[in-house]
């Protein structure tokens, strides 16, 4: 993580960060010296509690992103030990076959064919199979959460 911490970019992630916190704690002074001012107020002070917590964020946020940009590296490096050599046979994936077609799904329409706010609704136009096997097994899945929904 050392090296990670002195590389160039993360001296550029270091001087903002550092920046922050001291533009932060220079706002927090300034607002406690507005505060004690014949013309400060309890909102000076407000902002003066307000400010060490913004340079503390920043810290805390710089301390997370250095810490997951080390651990995508180390996870990284793992990973690469752990591949398989470039002569091992691909992986195919296995699909479960869908299940058998639900009952198509009927919108019960109102007499004027009318839904809510003038919208016309009617059922969806049921998928070809052949096209895309893919859309079908969708389609069914949604015809039999619908079927479910109407069972409460």
């Amino acid at each position: 993580m050392l090296r990670l911490a002195l590389s160039p970019r993360w001296w550029v992630w270091h001087v903002l960060t550092l920046g922050a916190m001291g533009t932060c704690a220079f706002l927090a002074a300034w607002q406690w010296g507005r505060a004690g001012s014949a013309m400060g107020s309890a909102l000076n002070v407000g902002y003066g509690l307000q400010w060490p917590v913004f340079a503390i964020f920043f810290g805390v946020m710089w301390w997370r992103f250095l810490r997951l940009e080390a651990r995508r590296i180390a996870g990284k490096d793992v990973d690469e030990q752990a591949a398989p050599p470039a002569e091992a046979e691909p992986v195919q994936e296995v699909h479960e076959p869908a299940p058998a077609a639900a009952a198509p799904v009927v919108v019960e329409e109102p007499e004027d064919g009318e839904g809510p706010f003038g919208v016309r609704r009617r059922a969806p136009e049921p998928a070809d199979e052949d096209e895309d096997p893919q859309l079908a097994a969708y389609n069914r899945m949604l015809a039999k959460l619908a079927e479910h929904d109407r069972g409460r």
